[in-house]
């Protein structure tokens, strides 16, 4: 049959690919370890994946592609969200794309494991090929975004990969113990709406945990608020409480909450209102003076439930 009627491409090269290497045989066949690699513990869809992922990868976004596959009538494969961004022309040969389905690479994808794609994170999980993108969007091991809220950092990785880009690039306090005490200064706090103190970072019971301090509309009222959050899952955040406290002239404000996982951003944070909110009238009040300068001392506690 020829690619223009109607077999795609990437199937043609899997099945060259299975001809010659003899890789693409269903997962439950025992026969090819004892053939190939007797030594082998490897499932040998999985080799087949590994090698052939790259068939499955969308030309123009580069993702893994999922039903419905679309091809042109020369064999090009690409995926149903990249079709339609490209104005129904091929990217590849630049001919009309119309409708066709590319059932046969379908087909060859459901037949396939992948280890999951956060393997170098130290996740060992391996699914069916239609199974591993619900998983790879709930993986323990994928990378935390950076939890810096003074700028709009790209950077991703593990825990201790952040720890030391937050100490070494974002020049962040680091802190080791659980209780705290922190002075937050700021000059003409009347023209001040939107702004982020320097992000604090305390180790204790051999986690990490990142304390916010920032100013922000609440409606039309000028507010601040601090929050905590852990470096880690949910899971384990919820293990934790926390304690802020912050007053002057013989008043105080107190909070107390369970940190939130950095998965969530400190702007999802903040506009939950998930944390101790202190109205700028209040806070200048608290500062003393003549209330043209903000001087808050605010102090907190971390522990954890037994």
């Amino acid at each position: 049959m020829s690619l223009g009627g109607g077999l795609c491409a990437g199937v043609k090269e899997l099945m060259e690919f299975s001809d010659q290497t003899q890789l693409l045989i269903p997962a439950d066949s025992e026969a090819y370890e004892l053939k190939n690699n007797p030594t082998s513990t490897v499932k040998p869809s999985v080799v087949a994946a590994s090698s052939v992922h790259e068939l499955l990868e969308c030309p123009v976004c580069t993702n893994s592609m999922y039903p419905p596959i679309h091809q042109c009538p020369n064999g090009h494969t690409l995926c149903s969200e990249c079709k339609s961004r490209v104005n129904n022309r091929c990217p590849t040969c630049r001919y009309e794309l119309g409708n066709i389905r590319c059932l046969a690479l379908e087909k060859v994808a459901a037949s396939l494991e992948l280890p999951c794609k956060y393997q170098s994170y130290g996740c060992q999980e391996i699914f069916p090929y239609y199974s591993n993108l619900k998983h790879e969007a709930q993986c323990t091991f994928r990378p935390y975004n950076c939890p810096y809220a003074g700028s709009e950092c790209k950077v991703v990785g593990d825990i201790p990969f952040l720890v030391a880009h937050l100490r070494d690039e974002h020049k962040v306090d680091m802190h080791d113990g659980f209780a705290f005490n922190h002075r937050y200064v700021k000059s003409n706090p009347l023209e001040v709406e939107n702004a982020t103190w320097m992000l604090t970072v305390f180790n204790c019971f051999g986690k990490y945990f990142c304390l916010h301090f920032e100013a922000f509309q609440l409606g039309k009222a000028p507010v601040y608020i601090a929050f905590l959050r852990f470096m880690g899952e949910d899971t384990e955040a919820k293990n934790f409480k926390y304690s802020l406290e912050v007053g002057g002239n013989g008043r105080k404000l107190t909070w107390q909450g369970v940190p939130r996982s950095i998965r969530d951003s400190h702007r999802k944070v903040r506009e939950s209102h998930d944390g101790l909110i202190i109205q700028r009238s209040m806070a200048l009040f608290f500062s003393g003076s003549d209330r043209k300068e903000l001087k808050l001392r605010l102090t907190g506690r971390i522990w954890k439930d037994q």
